[in-house]
């Protein structure tokens, strides 16, 4: 079984959102990746960005320089 590590997940409103990180985040070379929201998350879509915790800075700063919508910052054990 895989061990479980504190990743941090971050959940957008729509759809076009969570895919607008996903492409800004791959023309900066940011890390992570789109995964579909975990069961202990309620968000509007079904998708979230996964990273890692001491990522979190660099990710607020950049989605508020993209305009990018975020509908909440959670760290969960996954």
């Amino acid at each position: 079984m895989r061990q479980k590590t504190l990743k941090l997940v971050v959940t957008f409103h729509t759809t076009t959102a969570a895919m607008a990180m996903e492409s800004a985040c791959t023309a900066a070379g940011l890390p992570g990746r789109l995964i579909p929201v975990p069961r202990e998350i309620t968000a509007g879509c079904g998708m979230s960005w996964k990273a890692e915790p001491s990522d979190r800075a660099a990710l607020e700063a950049f989605v508020k320089e993209k305009g990018i919508t975020v509908a909440g910052w959670y760290e969960l054990m996954l």
